[in-house]
């Protein structure tokens, strides 16, 4: 599971690299088509959180020898590649308007096809279940922990600044504004129509 562990690390950091140039010029694009970019005071303290996580697991997993039953190693795994599965369907979705930054660019469309058909912020799903369960494929429990925690903080910061722009958009309350934000009905509950009322 050692190797896997390093393999998933691996993976994770030159995807990463990777969708950080799309994502730039992404940014690019949009901003030269009018849309404003949003200043956001978190997005510092949520890439240092990425790399912690990463490094931490990492680091646990070195200096304390963690190990994990085959099967539970297995089973993390296979949760980290099924995030990384949707993380990459909703960045496919987005097309342009994928951004590790916040752009306003409601002006060029609404977005609800893909996992988004299903609900608001599937990419945070994705990246939030990717962070959690990649350290535990070798049993550093302490970063999962406490990157879990940490993350809720900064995602929570983020999601709010994020949907404070895009509740400006008639057009995205009118198509996303009934679905939940991060688990499909039955499951979801909390709608933008309904947090309004």
């Amino acid at each position: 599971m050692l190797i896997l562990f390093f393999v998933l690390v691996g993976l994770l950091v030159v995807t990463r690299l990777f969708e950080l140039r799309i994502s730039n010029r992404h940014r690019r694009e949009l901003v030269a088509r009018g849309a404003t970019p949003i200043h956001d005071p978190g997005f510092a303290a949520m890439v240092s959180l990425h790399v912690g996580i990463l490094a931490g697991g990492v680091i646990e997993v070195l200096v304390l020898r963690r190990t994990v039953p085959l099967w539970f190693g297995v089973l993390a795994a296979g949760l980290v590649l099924a995030a990384n599965a949707l993380r990459i369907w909703s960045i496919r979705t987005l097309g342009e308007h994928w951004n590790v930054r916040i752009v306003d660019s409601a002006a060029f469309g609404v977005v609800s096809s893909g996992p988004y058909r299903f609900v608001r912020h599937p990419n945070y799903v994705a990246v939030f279940l990717e962070l959690a369960f990649l350290p535990l494929v070798q049993g550093a429990w302490i970063v999962a922990a406490l990157g879990t925690a940490l993350h809720v903080a900064v995602l929570r910061r983020r999601i709010a600044l994020e949907e404070s722009v895009l509740l400006d958009d008639p057009g995205y309350v009118a198509s996303m504004g009934d679905k939940p934000r991060f688990l499909p009905r039955p499951l979801g509950r909390t709608s933008l129509a309904r947090a309004a009322s």
